[in-house]
């Protein structure tokens, strides 16, 4: 039985608690906040768990094993390396750390320490993304073309991070995922109209290898919820509508051809595919109860995380280049 300490009981904190406490391999062992109220509410549904408002008491603990951080990302990097330091596999919220050197900082001790890390990317185990993923590596698609995602709804405004932050690690980590190609750079466009400095709706594009392309959209400040991504192959094309509740995938026999004639060469002649179209069947076990099997998984049998630190360090990477091209009018930042 792996015993694991909470640090943050806010917003995702709950839903990390419910998903250990369900696990047949985790025990729910403390759980840690600053927060009296909030400590209350956890203590009414886990009784028999020791709840602390000091992190130290955790990394102290010498019977936990593993330690989830669930908090603002300006505290990740600070409590994830004590708790590697202290000993203990982690799993930690996305996005991973506000600084490239901080993630890599992180992926070189949790190395050196024999410790699991593992970024909380919660999309990547979602049945709807996996079966794309399927699809995409059985070559169904063909060749990538293109990556197009929106991701907006009127809320929830942050106060420490802007909307690139807040919102897009989903989509660039799904994007990841999928397309496990090398990120050339990145444009990012964006206003904060309400002059406070926080951007609210931001438009990314990413450009790959491969003359792969990728437009990530997300708003705070949108009348309707949209969660969209569009994946364009050569031979076919994949939506995928999270608000959908069911038929979230749907795969289109749709594509166009070009080629030159013979009578011009520099004629293009445009040909287009309109077949069926197919909603396959996804499997539905909730994306963290997934996630909390694989990393016990990964603690019980020394395997490497699906979404690990690598993984998380990618994000980061183009979220810090996002935001210098932010701040200069999305002028491309190349992606190191």
């Amino acid at each position: 039985m792996i015993k694991i300490g909470l640090i943050g009981y806010g917003y995702w904190g709950p839903n990390l608690a419910r998903n250990f406490n369900n696990n047949s391999e985790i025990e729910l062992s403390s759980i840690c906040d600053f927060s009296p109220d909030r400590l209350e509410a956890a203590g009414k549904l886990y009784p028999n768990v020791k709840l602390v408002s000091n992190v130290e008491e955790l990394f102290n603990d010498t019977q936990l094993d593993a330690i989830a951080v669930a908090t603002p990302v300006s505290t990740h990097f600070e409590l994830a390396k004590n708790a590697i330091l202290s000993g203990k596999h982690v799993w930690l919220e996305k996005p991973m750390t506000e600084k490239v050197e901080q993630g890599e900082e992180l992926i070189d001790l949790a190395q050196k320490k024999n410790k699991v890390l593992l970024v909380d990317h919660t999309f990547v185990y979602t049945g709807a993304v996996r079966k794309i993923k399927e699809i995409i590596e059985k070559g169904e698609l063909g060749d990538l073309i293109y990556y197009d995602s929106t991701r907006m709804n009127l809320g929830l405004f942050q106060q420490d991070v802007n909307v690139v932050w807040d919102l897009a690690p989903h989509d660039i980590s799904i994007m990841d995922y999928l397309m496990p190609f090398k990120k050339v750079a990145v444009s990012a466009t964006g206003s904060h109209f309400y002059g406070n400095g926080i951007v609210p709706k931001s438009l990314l594009t990413i450009y790959m290898e491969k003359n792969i392309v990728a437009h990530i959209n997300v708003s705070w400040v949108s009348p309707v919820k949209l969660r969209q991504t569009l994946i364009g192959g050569t031979a076919k094309m994949v939506l995928y509508d999270d608000n959908e509740p069911s038929e979230k995938i749907k795969i289109y026999d749709k594509g166009v051809d070009l080629y030159e004639t013979k009578e011009d060469l520099y004629h293009l002649k445009v040909q287009y595919r309109v077949g069926d179209m197919l909603a396959p069947k996804l499997d539905d076990c909730e994306a963290l109860a997934m996630e909390a099997e694989h990393f016990a998984d990964c603690i019980l049998n020394g395997k490497q995380p699906e979404t690990d630190g690598v993984a998380g360090l990618e994000v980061v990477k183009i979220l810090v280049a996002s935001e210098e091209s932010l701040k200069n009018q999305g002028a491309p930042v190349d992606i190191s």
